[in-house]
């Protein structure tokens, strides 16, 4: 293991956005959107891509000549043989976005930046308590609900979900179908009323997306969800509350204080 790794490449989008928090910016990395999301763009305008996360490209590892490989048991176990033959590999169990804390840490650990890490949860929480403050001090005591669909099906992130542990930390309620651990569960439209709530984030990844939302929106429970007679829904971006990384968490509290406490209308 390289004590100071100038060629970094990572095979997922957390282990990516841990690093650049922790002042490390890959060269090359995996990706699993279209549209870079607002907390990323400036950075992958100088980081190659390598193909999507199920099959990242061997072929480009090499060529790029990488000192280190970060990834997952998800995006790397198969190929390891091969990674470790181009460049010291190492992998993390990633048990799914309850479990991105502990692969801040993972990653940490890996390029020597500890130290640095603490900092980096510092601000994290700095932000935490500015966030409840200015909520206090409008006297908000909220119900937030997130949806999000992707690839056809409607799903809910739970309380020890990535977006979930957020709004947890933040001191924000959830309606109780989300107020569970268990991640994500997926959401039939007869249990549409799960997702009531005083406030609701929504979030859509790509056109067939879209069309899901909108087919939804034409269920007749749609209207009467408080949220959206009371016209606070909110649409925020998929890759960034789903990001699983301290950058994607600044983007998701960024929203908190836009939509919860500066009352932005909705968009």
């Amino acid at each position: 293991m390289p004590n100071q790794p100038q060629r970094v490449i990572t095979l997922s989008v957390p282990s990516l956005g841990d690093a650049i928090a922790l002042g490390v910016k890959p060269i090359a990395t995996i990706v699993y959107f279209d549209e870079p999301p607002p907390y990323l763009a400036e950075h992958l305008n100088s980081i190659q891509t390598l193909g999507q996360e199920e099959q990242p490209s061997l072929e480009k590892i090499v060529a790029l000549k990488p000192d280190l490989i970060i990834g997952t048991k998800y995006s790397a176990e198969t190929i390891y043989s091969q990674l470790a033959q181009i460049a010291p590999t190492v992998v993390d169990d990633w048990e799914g976005y309850p479990s991105w804390r502990g692969h801040f840490g993972f990653v940490a650990d890996v390029l020597g930046k500890s130290d640095l890490a603490q900092e980096v949860w510092s601000r994290y929480y700095q932000r935490i308590e500015s966030l409840k403050t200015a909520l206090e001090k409008k006297q908000q005591n909220l119900e937030v609900s997130f949806v999000h669909t992707c690839c056809g099906t409607i799903d809910l992130d739970l309380k020890n979900s990535f977006n979930g542990s957020i709004l947890a930390d933040a001191g924000l309620r959830r309606p109780p179908a989300q107020a569970v651990d268990g991640g994500i569960v997926k959401l039939s439209e007869e249990r549409l009323m799960d997702i009531d709530g005083d406030v609701l984030f929504v979030a859509t990844d790509g056109s067939e997306a879209a069309e899901t939302m909108a087919k939804l929106k034409q269920n007749p429970l749609w209207q009467q969800l408080r949220a959206v007679q009371n016209d606070r829904v909110y649409s925020v971006n998929y890759p960034t509350w789903r990001g699983g990384n301290p950058l994607a968490a600044d983007g998701v509290i960024d929203d908190l204080f836009t939509y919860l406490v500066e009352d932005t209308p909705p968009t």
